[in-house]
């Protein structure tokens, strides 16, 4: 089997009597675009900064291509970071900035490190820029010259800590797509810092959601979207409503459940399976853009009333009442049932749209 190029076991950081690092332990493999995604304050900035030597840790180990590189000081470590701030030299121009890390190290001539600054910056697409200062620059092109900074030093990780967040939606949206490109170019393992699901979903390789200083899941962006581990991950990947059901029949695939007076099949999540039993509450978690809504009785559907349409372009987002509960129906397409507020209809799903979890202990308390 393939050794991981970067392996943390069990790795636990404290700040004083906080916890803020909770036994991680994941692989992370060569050339491949892995983003730590989760919440402000989850402790994922402080693990990226663990990785790159900038704080210590109390217990665990991090290996790099099998070798302990917890005790070496962050310029010994073969990996660079790219911070949210770019944190480059005002004082230097562009040529200058990314020719820094091999002139410190010492690591070529003026002639080579020439040779390698243009091709680093022509990867970035930002030749012809060498004697711009950095207060010449926009917000993307600091961006690019940081990652060049990176690049120039060939590491063999590069860490980059939410480094779209001073962009302006658009422009992020934009970076996200060269970042994936550059990374796939070059062959650089990306680690990459995020609380944004939507940038995670669309750069990633796999992704490790984290919550409270633990890894809650690790996985592909299409296994997080459809299969969440846990009711956090539910909650925090994807728009989805979530709601209180009482079990009737537990089943290996799927259960049967009540919410008023309707009952429905759906499927039991990994969690739920040898953890629920009849007449259990459980929560019912379902995307919204796996949800249909029809004027016409069908078969495994809430009945409801609509409370509110709202149109924005393609896009109709529908509020219904259900035994007391809103929820929400996004639809894309022409309404099959042109519904007005007030009227009676019936809300079903796609059959990978639902999923059954146990309750967890403040689950309702914490927003989830």
């Amino acid at each position: 089997m393939k050794q991981p190029l970067l392996a943390l076991v069990e790795l636990n950081k404290y700040y004083g009597d906080v916890h803020v690092l909770k036994d991680v332990s994941f692989d992370i493999n060569e050339g491949e675009f892995l983003t730590l995604l989760g919440p402000s304050g989850c402790g994922k900035t402080t693990l990226l900064r663990c990785i790159a030597g900038l704080e210590r840790i109390q217990s665990g180990d991090i290996l790099l291509a099998g070798t302990s590189i917890k005790e070496l000081a962050p310029n010994k470590r073969n990996v660079n970071t790219v911070f949210q701030n770019y944190a480059l030299f005002p004082h230097f121009n562009v040529y200058d900035n990314v020719a820094y890390g091999p002139r410190m190290k010492k690591s070529m001539g003026e002639a080579e490190l020439k040779t390698k600054v243009a091709e680093v910056l022509e990867l970035v697409q930002m030749s012809g820029y060498e004697q711009r200062m950095p207060h010449q620059l926009s917000g993307g092109q600091r961006q690019r010259i940081a990652i060049a900074r990176a690049l120039i030093n060939e590491p063999a990780i590069l860490l980059l800590d939410e480094p779209l967040g001073a962009l302006d939606l658009k422009l992020r949206k934009h970076m996200q797509t060269e970042l994936a490109r550059l990374q796939r170019k070059t062959g650089t393992t990306f680690v990459y810092v995020t609380h944004d699901q939507e940038e995670a979903l669309n750069m990633s390789d796999r992704i490790v959601v984290i919550d409270q200083g633990q890894v809650q899941q690790l996985g592909s962006p299409r296994e997080i979207y459809n299969n969440p581990a846990n009711l956090f991950v539910t909650s925090f990947i994807g728009d989805r409503n979530i709601f209180p059901v009482e079990v009737l029949q537990v089943g290996d695939d799927y259960s049967q459940v009540r919410l008023g007076e309707d009952v429905v099949a759906v499927r039991s999540s990994p969690s739920a399976r040898g953890a629920l039993s009849a007449d259990d509450e459980a929560v019912l978690a379902i995307l919204m853009d796996k949800m249909r809504i029809s004027c016409e009785q069908m078969d495994n559907a809430f009945r409801g009333e609509v409370v509110s349409i709202h149109y924005a372009g393609s896009q109709i987002r529908i509020e219904v009442r259900v035994a007391g509960r809103i929820l929400t129906v996004v639809e894309y397409q022409k309404l099959e049932c042109e519904c007005q507020v007030g009227d009676s209809v019936f809300v079903s799903w796609e059959e990978s749209g639902a999923y059954l979890l146990p309750q967890e202990d403040g689950w309702e308390e914490r927003g989830l």
